[in-house]
């Protein structure tokens, strides 16, 4: 796990571009701590890496790498898997080397110089984000994985290209248009997370998930090649489904997540896992007990609000598998902290809340390891999330019950305060046992009851602000969402679960993941995530992930094999902090500054008589916009920090 970046800009001498490349990586530098590199030749571009040392800690893994031939020179972020089976299968060939060390990056080249990029690709499994300059060619190339869990941006200009991990070495670069994209913006307000390929600079873009980018002239528009794609996986899922039992897709399966777990082992520094209690992160922590001959590290965060700590089941799962479990509370000081480096750590406006207790658990880890597994990817994979188990109910109810009906049903509940509906479910006592924040949880539903359409339920469950909100100064220039397989219309969840692997997994949760690790170095890998299981998962009947009224039935089932259901069968919250109760106390000075009507105008971008009126109404307790208004305070504390404030009144 590193960090790269370079630039290729015919214009600048070779001086103003090795000193330029410089600066891009030391930006980087706390994506890779142990060291740095730097490769460059006349009229091509200059590569540098920053490493974060996980295997072959020699200087026989150092980067910018040059193949055996000569000919192509890498700079790689991430870790690919099954480099050893790789390795062997080229000595088996005759197409090895010989090799200078056993990393994984020598492995890729010889790969690629082998195969060619397209099968190496395939043959990787793994993470991983990488620019490859090809000497003979004189081609620039930047990869991403299948997935999105690795970051890449390119941004061009009159003067050449530059690219890298992180907007923040991008900044460094001349001539880069870095006004804020009005698409991007709109994006952000409406998810809390810039979405898609436009990065928020509109001289920026991502390079997108399972695509490369190719430039033979740095001046010019690249070649796009899509060389994977989830939609060709779920329409191939689709077209041969799992035709066996129940018993034996969980004995399948099983056997998948032992082989991605195991391979996610392989590292040459201290390793361990995060451990919520959760189905998720203690599948992935059974399995790397029963691998392991000494126990396992486990981190654990909790809250001191007792509504949002989930701490004491990541105990009892611990304490049940042998691991050794490390936990820590977030509290309201934390995140008074933390918003403070908010604008460093997430250097693209972020805004989903949970990155506070992401961050604190990547920090406790980082204390005893180099390398954590997370559970990431269940949720998105068999079907984790609320909005997945009731699409179907609620789709049939935007079928029989009439509009009108439907959104008066939403005005009454959203006229009943969310600390009144807590205590109405308070007061029924057992009929409502465990539910957990039903305020909330009314007002959302309430919402869903007010769409008409498939895409609307779920842009109710995903979405923050709307057009309709006349947030934004500019006006709303929303682009169109991906493009969902028409085969998944038939299943509303199905459909949902698409939209989130293409979207939310890669725009939020591996954004906010990777930012949060990286920001302390430490390398997070998602065994849930290997590509074998996603196309495993989407051969599964709906029923073996959404039966029986509740979500990843089988993912369940494996675990069961290893933790007792007692243990995590409990409804989980993800990293849910009190945000709302964060904002009207102990972060609410820091929230003022933010949302003064004059920081507001002066960052431009929003209409402070909606926003100021939504904090009063947030203050008052009347409605429960506290996300929301993390968009904008999230926004602001990163436009007063990476842009200058306008001038005027």
């Amino acid at each position: 796990m590193c960090g790269i970046a370079g630039v290729w800009m015919p214009a600048l001498s070779s001086h103003e571009t090795r000193a330029l490349a410089e600066r891009m990586g030391e930006r980087l530098r706390h994506r890779g701590p142990d060291g740095g590199g730097r490769w460059g030749e006349p009229g091509g571009p200059v590569l540098v890496h920053r490493r974060l040392s996980i295997v072959d800690l020699s200087p026989a893994g150092a980067q910018p790498m040059v193949s055996a031939s000569g000919r192509l020179v890498i700079a790689f972020n991430g870790e690919v898997y099954n480099h050893s089976a790789l390795r062997a299968e080229l000595e088996q060939d005759g197409r090895a080397p010989a090799w200078r060390g056993h990393s994984d990056t020598e492995v890729m080249l010889a790969a690629i110089e082998a195969w060619g990029l397209q099968a190496a690709l395939h043959r990787f499994v793994g993470m991983f984000a990488f620019a490859l300059w090809d000497t003979v060619d004189r081609r620039v190339t930047l990869v991403r994985d299948r997935l999105g869990v690795k970051p890449l941006y390119a941004g061009a200009s009159s003067r050449g290209l530059a690219f890298g991990s992180e907007l923040a070495a991008l900044r460094e670069a001349p001539g880069i248009d870095l006004s804020v994209s009005a698409q991007a913006l709109t994006s952000y307000v409406s998810a809390g997370c810039v979405q898609g390929e436009q990065a928020i600079h509109a001289g920026i873009r991502r390079v997108a998930p399972g695509t490369w980018l190719a430039w033979d002239d740095p001046c010019r528009e690249p070649v796009v090649h899509r060389w994977w794609s989830a939609a060709d996986v779920v329409r191939a899922g689709l077209a041969d489904p799992f035709r066996g039992t129940e018993d034996e897709a969980v004995e399948a399966l099983e056997a998948l997540l032992a082989d991605a777990v195991g391979l996610r082992m392989e590292a040459d520094v201290p390793l361990g896992a995060f451990l919520s209690g959760g189905v998720d992160s203690s599948v992935v922590v059974a399995l790397m007990q029963a691998r392991s001959s000494r126990p396992v590290h486990t981190f654990a965060i909790g809250n001191e609000d007792p509504a949002y700590d989930e701490s004491s089941a990541a105990t009892a799962v611990a304490r049940h598998l042998g691991t050794e479990h490390v936990s820590a509370v977030v509290t309201a000081a934390d995140a008074l902290a933390f918003v403070e480096r908010l604008p460093q750590i997430y250097d693209e406006p972020f805004a989903d809340s949970s990155q506070i207790p992401t961050w604190l658990v990547s920090r406790l880890a980082r204390r005893s390891v180099v390398v954590s597994l997370s559970g990431d990817g269940g949720d998105e994979l068999f079907g984790g999330y609320v909005r997945h188990l009731t699409a179907g109910g609620l789709v049939r109810a935007q079928q029989v019950v009439p509009r009108r009906v439907r959104h008066l049903l939403a005005r009454g509940v959203h006229g009943v305060p969310v600390q009144a509906w807590d205590g109405a479910f308070q007061g029924m006592g057992r009929l409502a046992p465990g539910l957990r924040l039903p305020g909330v949880r009314m007002h959302k539903l309430a919402s869903a009851l007010a769409t008409d359409t498939l895409e609307a339920l779920y842009l109710a469950s995903a979405r923050h602000w709307s057009e309709a909100d006349s947030l934004l100064v500019g006006g709303w220039q929303a682009s169109p969402g991906p493009e969902v397989p028409s085969s998944l219309a038939r299943s509303p969840a199905h459909w949902m679960m698409f939209r989130d692997v293409v979207g939310y997994l890669p725009d939020d949760v591996l954004t906010k993941v990777d930012r949060a690790s990286m920001s302390v170095g430490l390398e997070a890998r998602e065994p849930l995530l290997d590509h074998r299981l996603l196309a495993f998962a989407w051969r599964l009947p709906e029923a073996m992930k959404l039966g029986g009224g509740v979500g990843k039935r089988v993912l369940r089932r494996v675990l069961q094999r290893h933790v007792p259901a007692s243990l995590t069968g409990g409804a989980k919250m993800g990293f849910a902090v009190p945000l709302g109760a964060w904002l009207r106390g102990p972060l609410r000075a820091w929230a003022e500054d933010q949302l003064d009507a004059r920081a507001l105008r002066d960052v431009g971008v929003f209409a402070p008589a909606v926003v100021r009126a939504r904090w009063q109404e947030l203050l008052n307790g009347t409605r429960p916009w506290e996300h929301h208004l993390w968009d904008v305070l999230v926004y602001q504390a990163w436009a007063r920090a990476q842009i200058a404030p306008r001038s005027g009144p």
